[in-house]
């Protein structure tokens, strides 16, 4: 009589590099180059597959309907970086929020949490890359702790097919930071893969935002990696729970 096989973890970054900690940590096997990969390994005995599902509410939306159908999943666990609201949040700092609100209708979204990590905070999640000062400090007086522009369109996929869910954000950035604004944001493709033509423009019209650059390079290599060892820490408390 042959042992059933067992439901994976899933795991959905927006970006290559929020992908890659993952990948590092637990030598996941592709099973094709490029953005749609499906990116295969164990975690403790049980079987996780992760991919990219690039920037944006429809592209998380699209890529969450695909590994649902693909994989069909125990849990979803959504990696990647935010945008600090809450004044005590710093570079590096993972975001595990108890609720997650779609700006788009307002709706609530709730992950279940995942063996000893403990969830607190409001996640907002736009499909706006939000830079005007005023609305940002309306958002934070309504208690929001950072924002980001995927989390909810994946979690509304999950919780409209009965799949649970969970989110680990690093704070990558301060979202009332006046440097990192559209301009910053057109040098990834929507896919999540650098634009280097676009990196190269930017640049080239004042060389001393290659300053600037190494800063958000160095501070997304501090998020990504902070999300990605939070998701792991608490995915293992859960496996070892089971």
């Amino acid at each position: 009589m042959s042992t059933p096989t067992r439901r994976p973890l899933a795991f959905l970054a927006p970006m290559p590099a929020e992908l890659e900690p993952l990948q590092a940590a637990m030598a996941l096997h592709a099973d094709r180059p490029g953005p749609t990969a499906w990116h295969t390994g164990s975690l403790d005995g049980r079987p996780v597959v992760a991919a990219l599902c690039g920037i944006g509410v429809r592209r998380a939306t699209a890529r969450a309907h695909e590994i649902l159908h693909a994989h069909t999943p125990a849990h979803v666990i959504v990696i990647g970086v935010a945008g600090a609201l809450a004044a005590h949040l710093q570079v590096g700092d993972v975001v595990i929020p108890d609720v997650v609100v779609d700006l788009a209708d307002d709706r609530e979204l709730h992950p279940t949490q995942l063996g000893t990590s403990t969830t607190s905070g409001r996640l907002l999640t736009s499909d706006d890359f939000i830079k005007d000062p005023a609305t940002l400090t309306r958002l934070r007086d309504a208690g929001a702790t950072a924002i980001d522009m995927e989390t909810a369109a994946i979690a509304r996929v999950c919780e409209d097919n009965g799949v649970t869910w969970s989110a680990y954000r690093g704070i990558s950035d301060d979202a009332f930071d006046p440097l990192v604004d559209e301009a910053v944001l057109a040098l990834t493709q929507p896919d999540g893969t650098p634009d280097l033509r676009a990196v190269a423009r930017f640049v080239g019209r004042n060389p001393s935002r290659v300053r600037l650059l190494k800063r958000l390079a160095r501070d997304l290599h501090a998020a990504t990696t902070g999300a990605v060892d939070a998701a792991l820490r608490a995915s293992r408390s859960a496996t070892g729970s089971e």
